[in-house]
């Protein structure tokens, strides 16, 4: 696939520059500030922008802000989002429309795990990092508490960006297992069946971030 990078350290940009490359993702530009990163990726439309949150100019949310206009200008380039920190801010709203990614740049060093996170963004997925996801499920005092702390564990990985595959996979579970898991926690979040599937994931994982974020 074809990548652009946005990020200002020189020596993390050339480590992912590297990394995508030798296994075969056509880096097509780089960019070490959120302007720079903003145009190489309108000029290169390339299927993957991948952007650390805080960046020149102002070292906050500007790539956060890259990614926005970017899902406005181009919806079908994925956009990953790289953090040092689990941000307090987390852009539920880019979530929605899939094609998103929200990792820890620690998660870089398990190669394997980075990749299959691009990938499953690249095909339109989510990819949110299991850390973001165990912070943000502390403290809860939502209407999520309904749930029982597997279909909780499950939401988490539905979060993730899992499929009900990976899931089974990760808990050691059945898939029919999975699936009778994530048809509760739909109901119980007042998810009505009339929606296709996907779509009712997408909104009970959103309802479960805005929720976290708000709390």
């Amino acid at each position: 696939m074809r990548v652009v990078i946005g990020e200002d350290s020189a020596l993390f940009r050339a480590g992912l520059r590297a990394l995508l490359t030798e296994v075969g993702h056509d880096v097509v530009a780089d960019a070490g500030d959120a302007p720079s990163a903003l145009t190489a990726v309108l000029d290169h439309r390339p299927d993957v922008a991948v952007l650390d949150i805080r960046m020149p100019p102002d070292h906050a949310d500007d790539g956060a802000r890259v990614a926005a206009e970017v899902r406005e200008a181009l919806p079908d380039t994925a956009v990953l989002l790289l953090s040092q920190h689990v941000e307090s801010r987390l852009p539920v709203h880019l979530v929605a429309g899939g094609r998103f990614g929200y990792l820890l740049k620690d998660r870089v060093l398990d190669v394997d795990e980075f990749i299959a996170a691009l990938d499953r963004v690249a095909a339109g997925g989510s990819a949110l990092d299991p850390e973001v996801v165990a912070r943000l499920m502390v403290g809860n005092r939502s209407a999520l508490q309904e749930l029982t702390p597997r279909e909780r564990e499950v939401l988490g990985l539905m979060a993730e960006g899992l499929s009900n595959a990976g899931v089974a996979h990760r808990l050691v579970l059945t898939d029919r297992t999975v699936e009778t898991h994530v048809s509760r926690i739909l109901t119980k979040l007042g998810l009505a069946e009339s929606a296709k599937t996907d779509h009712r994931r997408v909104l009970a994982v959103l309802r479960y971030l805005e929720t976290h974020r708000s709390g």
